[in-house]
């Protein structure tokens, strides 16, 4: 696997979770705090790699993950467990829940500042028949945190119905959370998502 520097992992992540935007060279390098030429030459570097499309639209050149190729899956999937090691201790803490058929999110104000947190948000995404042991675990994990718990339980259905439907809450939560289990499964179930 080739070396994905630091800014190239950003701009991989910002093109996933944030779906609902085209970004440009320009719109990117503005939010990745980097020139606008590095961010193109960053962009035509990844695109040679296959790792991204692009499209043109109207005088603009946007970007998004090429989530055809095995290869970005991979890059993709590198880059959402290095976020989620920046949040070991929520990795520990949950880990109880970790099972193979669930993508556990962590988002909300957890992970911007816990002090300033009043609660700790965690969507789940799980099989149908799930929701029960999910529910019995979280009730045990909540009585040893100092703060509350608040879980989104959803089916894989559920999830996409609700981005579908382009519920804003749910959007928000794709484009901020940080994946602690799960990012394969995660990759797939927004595979067509997140495409042209």
């Amino acid at each position: 696997m080739a070396y994905q520097t630091e800014n190239e992992k950003k701009a991989l992540l910002v093109l996933f979770k944030d779906f609902t935007s085209y970004y440009n060279a320009n719109t990117l390098s503005k939010l990745l705090n980097i020139s606008r030429i590095g961010c193109m030459k960053l962009l035509k570097k990844l695109k040679e790699q296959n790792i991204l499309l692009s499209k043109k639209i109207g005088k603009s050149i946007v970007y998004r993950p090429n989530m055809e190729n095995d290869y970005a899956m991979d890059i993709l999937s590198f880059c959402l467990a290095e976020e989620s090691n920046n949040f070991k201790r929520w990795k520990d803490e949950f880990k109880p829940l970790f099972e193979e058929d669930r993508i556990i999110l962590l988002y909300g104000s957890t992970i911007k500042d816990y002090s300033k947190a009043r609660d700790i948000d965690l969507m789940i995404i799980r099989s149908a028949n799930d929701s029960g042991k999910i529910h019995k675990t979280i009730n045990e994990k909540q009585q040893s945190l100092p703060k509350k718990l608040h879980l989104i339980d959803l089916s894989p259905e559920e999830f996409l119905k609700n981005i579908e439907k382009k519920q804003e809450a749910i959007i928000d939560i794709v484009k901020n959370a940080v994946v602690l289990s799960g990012n394969v499964k995660y990759l797939e179930l927004l595979k067509n998502v997140t495409s042209f």
